[in-house]
């Protein structure tokens, strides 16, 4: 199949292989799940009544104060007490696998492509590092809520989308079915498209 060029009249070339793949939503959405439960770090963590410092002494004496028994200071029932049931650091480890994640790529690639959201450019406007020429540069595109995805790293491009919370900038590599998924539109260059389409083939 063949791919517009954004604002362009020349096209390229691709593999039916990988953009013209049909979309398999259980696939996709099994993927999509692994993929953001890898992202969870696991450090939430809460102390309990024995990991609480102090506690150590019987605040008052167990009879004859009119007041509850009270063993410790750390007791959950107390102000600044341990909790009852904490959270703990967990490490998941969950694991992908590799035809799986290769086949949702696929899909999610080529329903991008029919719903217009995917977008290919000659090169990736990224002479400067300034955000405000950037953003020129993609209303100029009609672009705005968009992932840029450039072939190899580049400083320019990185530091100016810092200031843009809508837009989001990857190399080929970084790819998952998260950022995919979560920006409006994709903008890639030609290279990073050749990229991508040799990693999946």
């Amino acid at each position: 199949m063949n791919i517009v060029l954004k604002n362009s009249t020349e096209t390229v070339e691709v593999a039916d292989t990988v953009f013209a793949c049909e979309f398999n939503e259980a696939l996709v959405h099994q993927v999509l799940n692994l993929t953001i439960a890898r992202g969870h770090t696991g450090t939430r963590a809460q102390k309990n009544r024995s990991a609480v410092r102090g506690g150590g002494k019987k605040p008052w004496r167990q009879k004859g104060t009119d007041r509850a028994r009270a063993g410790t200071r750390s007791s959950p029932l107390w102000r600044s007490g341990g909790v009852i049931f904490p959270a703990s650091p967990v490490k998941r480890r969950v694991k992908v696998n590799r035809k799986m994640f290769r086949g949702a790529m696929r899909c999610i690639l080529s329903e991008l492509i029919r719903q217009e959201r995917l977008h290919v450019i000659a090169e990736l406007p990224m002479a400067s590092q300034k955000t405000k020429e950037l953003q020129k540069a993609l209303n100029e595109l009609n672009l705005q809520d968009v992932l840029l995805i450039h072939h190899e790293s580049s400083t320019n491009l990185e530091r100016a989308t810092k200031n843009l919370p809508q837009v989001q900038f990857a190399q080929p590599k970084q790819l998952n079915p998260n950022n995919l998924l979560t920006q409006d539109s994709i903008l890639m260059s030609v290279s990073a498209l050749k990229q991508i389409e040799e990693g999946l083939a």
